[in-house]
């Protein structure tokens, strides 16, 4: 029998792995079968952020704590910011903790991915997973800030009642409004570096724009309905009336919520569009 000769191209092969189009490129299952990935990544922002201090994870209790005190000298005699059902430094704490947690992840989840370069140029994976686990690394420090109202409230004999009940739906609340504003600085950040120096202006603007040292039922009634835009508004008031056992506002939290959901949208497309070019500009 004659041998038989096979043709072998000695072009070489170029095998490129994309992120998926349209929305797959934020697919859930995607993620969850990065789900170990996204632990490591957890993990290692955790260490990262407290190596070689000398109170460690202490920060994640006085930060709050300081806060408190500052805006009890400055604004507990003025009576028509606050509630008069609680002792105002409960008042303050209640919310200072809240919004820690979303300004502390939103500026780390908005410098996460630039700070990854070295990552993203090398391997792909789900690039949400960066900011994801930035987010989801400061709930340490936001439960960590809850605890420290246990002593607070039995201080000032203000006991948790069925409201409590309200909790775990504020934490989600703020989980999920941390993480939206986070992807999408994060993916902006990317493309325009000019946020690094825009971003604690912003922070800092929408501490005043949150009700952190007032009450939304406080503001006249044309501008309760401008606070309750502010996707941030609705965790911390319910994060606040869970606790101390204030009234819940249901309006508050339909308008802020919706604020939300737009805000994640905004997120996810801008995220989707810039996320094939995050290594090249990275």
């Amino acid at each position: 029998m004659a041998p038989v000769y096979y043709a072998v191209s000695a072009l070489p092969v170029h095998i490129r792995i994309r992120p998926g189009r349209g929305w797959t490129a934020l697919d859930p299952r995607a993620l969850w079968a990065s789900r170990e990935l996204l632990y490591l990544l957890i993990w290692r922002d955790l260490k990262v952020r407290y190596a070689q201090t000398a109170l460690g994870i202490v920060w994640a209790l006085l930060q709050p704590l300081l806060m408190m005190l500052l805006f009890t000298v400055l604004f507990s005699r003025m009576s028509v910011l606050q509630s008069s059902q609680v002792p105002y430094p409960l008042f303050a704490y209640a919310a200072l903790v809240p919004w820690t947690f979303f300004s502390s992840a939103t500026t780390h989840a908005a410098h996460s991915l630039v700070g990854s370069a070295h990552i993203l140029t090398k391997v792909y994976f789900p690039r949400v997973l960066i900011p994801l686990a930035a987010v989801l690394s400061y709930l340490v420090d936001l439960l960590l800030g809850l605890t420290m109202l246990v002593p607070l409230m039995a201080f000032y004999g203000v006991a948790p009642g069925w409201h409590l009940l309200w909790l775990p739906l504020a934490v989600a609340l703020a989980t999920v409004v941390a993480l939206g504003a986070g992807v999408w600085i994060a993916a902006v950040n990317v493309k325009y570096r000019d946020v690094r120096f825009a971003l604690p202006f912003l922070i800092q603007l929408s501490l005043f724009a949150s009700p952190v040292f007032y009450s939304t039922d406080r503001l006249p009634p044309r501008w309760q309905w401008v606070a309750a835009a502010n996707p941030v508004a609705a965790p911390i008031e319910a994060l606040r009336a869970s606790l101390l056992g204030l009234p819940i506002d249901l309006p508050l939290l339909w308008i802020s919520g919706g604020a939300t959901l737009l805000l994640l949208a905004a997120a996810a497309v801008t995220f989707r569009r810039v996320e094939r070019s995050f290594a090249d500009i990275v």
